[in-house]
């Protein structure tokens, strides 16, 4: 089944499950997101997908143009960040120290390949150092 996004920048998508570590421990409220990286030939390589990890770190991820269950089939960069609470966006209040580095999202190192039949081990076991 080929599953199309805008503007042609589809694929196939396969579903993606997994499970959020911070220093051994589950890592709830993270936002997870996956986009597919380009290659040669291939500049467009497909909408990203995202998560929200629950209380016991565990996430799914849905394209964020269709909001269909799963990720593209290819290479993706992964990006991990904090999800802000809606109250955290109305009080200001000074500034805190990040709870993951800065290799986990804005300069991110993680990687993660997504082949044909999916998976539910998309696992991430990140160190606060």
């Amino acid at each position: 089944m080929m599953v199309v996004g805008c503007g042609g920048s589809g694929g196939k998508v396969a579903p993606v499950t997994g499970t959020v570590t911070l220093d051994g421990k589950p890592l709830a409220n993270a936002l997870v997101a996956f986009q597919p990286m380009a290659t040669p030939g291939k500049p467009n390589a497909g909408m990203g997908s995202t998560g929200i990890t629950d209380a016991n770190g565990k996430y799914t991820l849905k394209t964020v143009d269709t909001d269909r269950s799963g990720a593209v089939v290819a290479k993706h960069s992964v990006m991990i960040t904090m999800k802000p609470e809606s109250s955290d966006l109305d009080v200001p209040r000074p500034p805190q120290k990040a709870l993951l580095p800065a290799k986990y999202n804005h300069q991110s190192e993680l990687q993660f390949d997504v082949q044909p039949g999916g998976t539910d081990a998309a696992n991430f076991d990140l160190k606060s150092r």
